[in-house]
């Protein structure tokens, strides 16, 4: 039989071309027209405020999708604050071979026709309320590599069914509530496994005896390799035909009564007896009230003298008699040694503010030295740790860095001496009152102060690819008398917890960042990213205060500037400035540069530093004095008269 084409009067062919080319257009269309309508619908249901795509734009060009011969391939939406349940209709993304919904809020199934995603390679579920047994449908994605569902509330049993998908590599099912034992996964790699913190219980089969002890930590009736051998697990000094007796558990219940009595007996003797020294030791270090906590003005601001206002009375510092004795002070390079750990306790005390470490106070000794001592909370290393790591803060020396001038450390107190910044923080300057008598900040102030800021952190960067900050935010940007950024609580992220409530960090964090003492220098360049989209908008970064849609900072002024409405996007206080707008919008895309999604399209701290300098160059930014320009009226750095945001 001869092919259709010959059969056909040769004038005829290429009409039968034009026809089958336009076909296939079409399909193409259609086929994109339906990854399109999926990926709507995704938005409608979870990410309305989130995935802010311009809809009139082929999805090929939206945020978080990627593209391959005209169909949707990967779908990369980490932590963009997602909400509500996956949708049916994921299915019809028949190209998908990704799929990262990770560190999010959704909740409920995973939907069914996920099961029709035969390319499905990469499925990243982690980090959100998912709910149900895992769901067996996902046994059948024969090309499925990596499958991480950890840290949601899947429960039931892990499936002996897993063992269908020949390629996987990677199986993280820790943090949910899976139980039962775990079956013998020996069809497939597994290069990266983890059922920890779960409550599976049984012996380890062979196949997986290999792992890590990490990997099962948190099951308590786990056995076998790598964790304790089943035969010495079961045993509890109980004989294997019963239980005890009657008479045992009485007597062990009175030993224990007994046992209890005569040690609160103990702890009540040694109380009284130590009562009075303590009353001596303590006479001058009294516990604050709580009205003096929580109000700030209320301390530090009597007499010197009156120990109800010293330092020590602020943080309630628990340093005795013994303690001063035996420990001290440890200074940095040229800082006076003209007080000790006594005459700091005892200066007067303000609170500055309270940080994600710890709380600041402002302490004036009383031969009129002006410090600000750190109170940190939640010290997680060891004494020693602790020591290294902060006399390496010590030794850093930078013009763009509050230098630490002495620390004290003990088991109940860890105190940081830093030089005292009189202006405060940019956070203050940006967000304070806008009362009578006060400044803006203009143009040339707000890019010096970035420039500095820029110095300040690729310093820190420069001494080592691991150092990073890891907490940058505009309250640790804090300016000197000249208004001169100096960035504040470096090294820190390493030694101590994080606040319970860090929303106010969460604004700054990248996306990638899950562990908050685990930061890297390109998360670094993130925050400053906000940073600078901060100092350019005058929005706080945080999610309730950008704007009524709650959508975070970056996102927000990507949306507009994709819609060519960059002059939206600026502080009101800079658009009075005709004659920079130029250098305004390149700091705005250096800014969206740094606040990339992922860390690779990041530039470094060095690179941003470099950039910021050509654009204050070109604009003619000065340093020196703040100049509003609609007054023309100048403060000098002598005259101490403080700008407002």
């Amino acid at each position: 039989m001869k092919p259709l084409l010959r059969l056909l009067p040769p004038r005829s062919r290429p009409l039968l071309f034009l026809l089958a080319t336009a076909m296939a257009v079409v399909m193409v269309d259609s086929d994109l027209a339906s990854d399109r309508a999926a990926l709507v619908g995704l938005r409608s249901a979870v990410g309305g405020r989130s995935l802010l795509w311009n809809l009139s734009d082929t999805p090929c060009n939206w945020a978080g999708v990627t593209c391959a011969g005209n169909r949707v391939v990967e779908l990369h939406f980490p932590g963009m604050g997602l909400s509500g349940e996956l949708p049916v209709g994921l299915g019809n993304l028949t190209q998908l071979n990704t799929l990262s919904v990770r560190f999010n809020a959704l909740r409920g199934g995973v939907p069914a026709d996920i099961a029709s995603l035969g390319l499905l390679r990469n499925l990243y579920l982690q980090g959100n309320f998912f709910t149900g047994e895992i769901p067996a449908f996902l046994f059948g994605l024969q090309n499925l590599v990596r499958l991480n569902l950890a840290n949601n509330n899947f429960s039931g049993t892990i499936s002996p069914e897993l063992n269908k998908l020949t390629r996987l590599g990677t199986l993280y099912l820790e943090g949910n509530q899976l139980t039962g034992p775990i079956p013998n996964l020996n069809a497939s790699p597994l290069d990266q496994f983890n059922v920890s913190f779960n409550n599976l219980a049984g012996p380890i089969p062979p196949a997986l005896a290999g792992k890590p002890a990490t990997a099962f930590e948190g099951n308590s009736l786990l056995c076998g390799k790598p964790l304790a051998d089943c035969n010495g697990s079961s045993g509890n000094g109980t004989s294997s035909g019963g239980s005890l007796s009657g008479g045992a558990v009485a007597g062990i219940v009175i030993g224990c009564v007994i046992g209890f009595l005569l040690l609160l007996m103990i702890l009540l003797f040694l109380c009284r007896r130590r009562k009075p020294s303590k009353e001596v030791a303590n006479k001058d270090i009294e516990e604050p009230n709580q009205s003096e906590m929580q109000n700030p003005s209320a301390v530090g601001e009597g007499a010197k003298s009156s120990s109800a206002h010293s330092v020590a009375a602020a943080t309630g510092a628990k340093v005795d008699a013994k303690g001063l004795a035996s420990k001290s002070l440890v200074f940095f390079g040229n800082t006076p040694r003209n007080f000790n750990l006594e005459d700091l306790l005892r200066a007067s005390a303000e609170v500055l503010g309270k940080g994600t470490f710890g709380t600041t106070y402002k302490a004036t000794l009383e031969m009129g030295v002006v410090m600000a001592v750190k109170r940190l909370k939640d010290v997680i290393v060891s004494e020693k740790e602790y020591r290294e790591k902060i006399e390496g803060v010590g030794k850093m020396n930078h013009e763009n860095l509050v230098p630490l001038k002495a620390y004290y450390f003990s088991r109940d107190e860890k105190l940081l001496v830093y030089e005292y910044m009189s202006v405060g923080s940019l956070s203050a300057l940006l967000h304070g009152n806008r009362g009578a008598g006060r400044t803006p900040l203009n143009w040339d102030t707000r890019s010096i102060i970035a420039l500095g800021a820029a110095r300040g952190i690729a310093y820190l960067h420069s001494q080592g690819s691991t150092i990073s900050h890891g907490n940058i935010k505009s309250s640790n940007i804090l300016l000197s008398k000249s208004y001169e950024a100096r960035v504040s609580d470096f090294g820190l992220a390493q030694v101590a917890g994080p606040a319970p409530n860090p929303s106010r960090v969460d604004g700054y964090r990248a996306p990638e960042v899950t562990d908050a003492h685990k930061v890297s220098q390109k998360a670094d360049v993130y925050s400053f990213g906000v940073l600078l989209l901060e100092l350019l908008t005058g929005k706080a970064p945080t999610h309730s205060l950008t704007n009524d849609e709650g959508v975070d900072l970056p996102r927000w002024v990507q949306s507009v500037v994709r819609e060519e409405w960059t002059a939206e996007v600026f502080d009101l206080e800079l658009l009075r400035y005709q004659n920079v707008e130029e250098e305004m919008v390149q700091l705005l895309q250096l800014a969206i540069d740094c606040s990339a999604q992922y860390p690779d399209r990041r530039p470094s701290m060095a690179e941003v530093s470099s950039r910021i300098d050509e654009i204050c160059r070109s604009s003619g930014s000065q340093d020196g004095g703040i100049v509003d320009e609609t007054s023309q009226q100048t403060y000098s750095v002598d005259s101490g008269a403080p700008p407002s945001a």
